[in-house]
């Protein structure tokens, strides 16, 4: 079992200081390149208002992060651990069913993606 990446590139910088808004305008500049958030320890933070759209979070920890209503639609969320995180209003992949989150949400387990 991997255990959370603290990444040492600036854009992980700024959602680990809660600057939510930096990111998504460097972001919609097209600075994030794939991988560069994969993986990473978001364990505790406020990321509402975060543009997840075509981002790679496989393997990412959300532990008790506020995340209610991002859209993670066209995010890569496979391997991420959403226990005790706050989701309400949040958009999910489809391949990701209720019962896995529910999962991962009261007992920490990393979800996992199933075709329809």
């Amino acid at each position: 079992m991997t255990k959370p990446i603290v990444h040492t590139n600036p854009y992980y910088e700024l959602l680990r200081s809660e600057r939510v808004a930096e990111f998504n305008q460097r972001k919609a500049r097209g600075e994030i390149k794939d991988g560069m958030l994969r993986g990473g320890d978001f364990r505790g933070l406020d990321l509402r208002e975060l543009d997840a759209s075509g981002l790679d979070l496989r393997d990412a920890y959300f532990r008790g992060a506020d995340l209610r209503g991002v859209d993670f639609r066209n995010t890569q969320l496979e391997g991420a651990s959403f226990c005790q995180a706050h989701i309400s209003g949040c958009f999910f992949p489809a391949e990701l069913p209720a019962t896995e989150l529910r999962l991962s949400f009261d007992l920490g387990i990393r979800v996992r993606y199933f075709s329809k």
